[in-house]
């Protein structure tokens, strides 16, 4: 196949919709070079994202049925059905689907399947003379922290005390984690994900077995973690640039158009946790009190605290009364990447999600930083500590977190005259600049295709 030749490409992520739509918007930029994208999916998430399909002359959706697993709710789909403790039943319906994604496979006949979490994908690819490759949906650095050979994962078991530093090799950098964070990470990756398989064990399967892998990502930020992964992986890497999404083609929402309206340009903080995290009862109110503290006006979209049906029952003594005219606390999804572009957005606490993430640095806003859980607690010291555009929220060692160190976190980069803002502000600006840079995601998706067509050849 030469490079003038279209190819098609069989897309199945990881049934969350932080996989789900990166590889979908991954999906256009294909498709708008004149490839087909074959896009597996469960039946009924499919609406859910067929409104950003933006090519559906070349992206075709294959329904998918989720098989029945004891234990997993009837319906459920994906991990926004579902609590955490239930997502490895979810794996384990995923992976029961290898016998219909091996017929799919046989009638679709694609040149490539991009896969993540199914660490069955590359021997089945294999055997039906298919490339498979690992699209990655989060860092280079993540993956290079946690699950470098050089770790020798396969001799023991990774510790808490393992993960406080990076390996050996890893690239010179302020990357550590704090000691609550390493436990939980090392705990997550023992985890089972999946019937008789950790989340470790997954992961490395799934990067070791297949023919190249991919992440979502430009040199100029995060070059030297993607040389040092290549290098210990002995595995293609590619670079697939910051694949921007497309602007939407619906518009914000009136409600929101009229209540952003009302208060001055970047005056108001904006709030979301993605669709999947929960918080404690306890730092729900946390984070709304020192949203009040700041005396500033806020947006926080907040699935309902553990234990509380919604998230009006779960506000804080007399917080409505106090904040009625400046505070909207929202328990349900939100156009995010329109609110973000709101001329009187000020300021984005974000959880760290890496999708998030990129949102807010096409955007004039600025970031304060509150990770949760997993890859999140790296991608924000890449942004606090290696590129130096946002400001995290100051934890206790048990990674809990006050009023008073949100609302400093959000006052320090909204404070015209803060020192911490101001550095803030000039290195966002910088990377914002370079990110929307003309011709930047060409040049990285050109070369992209360009290799994918070079790895057909091989």
């Amino acid at each position: 196949m030469d490079t003038t030749t279209s190819f098609h490409v069989a897309m199945y992520p990881w049934f969350a919709f932080g996989h789900l739509t990166p590889y979908l918007h991954l999906s256009n930029k294909l498709a708008e070079r004149g490839n087909r994208i074959s896009f597996l999916m469960p039946r009924h998430t499919i609406p859910k994202l067929e409104h950003f399909n933006l090519h559906p002359d070349l992206i075709s959706f294959i329904p998918i049925t989720v098989p029945d697993v004891d234990g997993l709710p009837t319906g459920s789909e994906t991990t926004v059905d579902l609590p955490f403790s239930m997502y490895s039943l979810l794996m384990t319906a995923m992976d029961l689907t290898e016998p219909d994604i091996e017929i799919f496979l046989r009638e679709l006949r694609p040149h490539m399947v991009f896969f993540d979490f199914t660490y069955w994908l590359p021997a089945l690819a294999c055997r039906l003379g298919i490339k498979a490759v690992n699209y990655c949906t989060t860092s280079p650095a993540v993956v290079g922290y946690v699950i470098s050979p050089e770790r020798k994962l396969h001799e023991k078991t990774l510790t808490a005390t393992d993960l406080l530093y990076p390996p050996p090799s890893f690239p010179a950098s302020a990357m550590r984690l704090q000691p609550y964070e390493a436990r939980e990470v090392a705990a997550i990756t023992v985890k089972s994900h999946g019937k008789g398989i950790s989340f470790l064990e997954r992961q490395i399967i799934s990067l070791t077995s297949c023919d190249a892998v991919i992440f979502k990502t430009c040199r100029e930020m995060e070059g030297p973690y993607c040389d040092y992964l290549e290098m210990q992986m002995r595995k293609q890497v590619f670079l697939a640039g910051p694949v921007l999404p497309n602007p939407p083609i619906t518009s914000l929402e009136e409600k929101w158009v009229t209540w952003l309206g009302s208060f001055k340009p970047k005056t108001v903080v904006f709030c979301a946790f993605g669709s999947e995290y929960i918080l404690s009862s306890y730092l729900f109110e946390e984070l709304l009190l020192g949203f009040e503290l700041t005396g500033m006006p806020f947006l926080a979209a907040l699935r309902p605290p553990t234990g509380a049906e919604t998230v009006k029952s779960a506000l804080p003594e007399g917080f409505t009364e106090r904040t009625k005219r400046r505070g909207v606390v929202h328990g349900d999804w939100v156009q995010q990447q329109l609110i973000l572009r709101h001329p009187s957005v000020g300021c984005f606490v974000t959880h760290c999600g890496y999708g998030s993430l990129t949102e807010a640095m096409v955007n004039d806003c600025q970031m304060v930083l509150l990770p949760h859980k997993g890859d999140q607690f790296i991608n924000a010291r890449i942004m606090s500590e290696e590129l130096k555009v946002g400001v995290e929220v100051q934890k206790s060692e048990d990674g809990l977190f006050t009023r008073q160190a949100v609302c400093k976190a959000v006052r320090s980069v909204m404070e015209t005259n803060s020192e911490v803002g101001q550095v803030v502000r000039k290195n966002h600006g910088k990377w914002r600049e370079f990110l929307l840079s003309k011709g930047l995601e060409n040049k990285y998706l050109d070369g992209l295709v360009q290799k994918l067509h070079s790895l057909l050849k091989s």
